[in-house]
């Protein structure tokens, strides 16, 4: 019976590659794949960013954000076939929930946030520690880190 296989997107490149690596994956074993990105939306923004439009929807940002990421980093009939979840909230709690039931959790080793010269991110560093299933992350190479350093 096959599974299914969540993978975190935020646009980053490592995510691009994590999800990359989740559908060849997918494909190997038969499993569905869910690109998983989740938003926040502090209610400090309002008096720390005063100038943020009142138009301005993170919700459609973020949805936006994970159709472009799976239109660039798949082929077009994996794109359509992967199931989109975009949920408000905390993104090592957003795809730990997300995970529940999952055989496996891929994220790129670090996202947008952070310090690059960490070895891991804040996000793949909880989730390799919380997850209820395996969990696989996706490194640059070699040359990434030392750009990047």
């Amino acid at each position: 019976m096959a599974g299914r296989i969540v993978v975190g997107v935020d646009g980053s490149e490592p995510s691009l590659k994590a999800l990359r690596w989740a559908a060849a994956q997918a494909a190997l074993t038969g499993d569905s794949l869910q690109a998983v990105i989740s938003w926040e939306y502090p209610a400090s923004w309002a008096t720390l960013m005063p100038g943020v439009p009142a138009e301005f929807d993170p919700e459609r940002l973020a949805k936006q954000i994970l159709d472009e990421s799976l239109s660039q980093a798949l082929d077009p009939r994996v794109a359509a076939a992967t199931t989109r979840t975009v949920v408000g909230g905390n993104a090592p709690q957003a795809l730990l929930d997300a995970a529940k039931g999952a055989s496996l959790l891929v994220v790129g080793d670090r996202g947008y946030s952070g310090f690059k010269a960490a070895v891991l991110g804040s996000v793949s560093s909880h989730v390799t520690q919380h997850a209820t299933c395996p969990v696989v992350v996706v490194r640059g190479e070699a040359a990434d880190a030392a750009e990047s350093a």
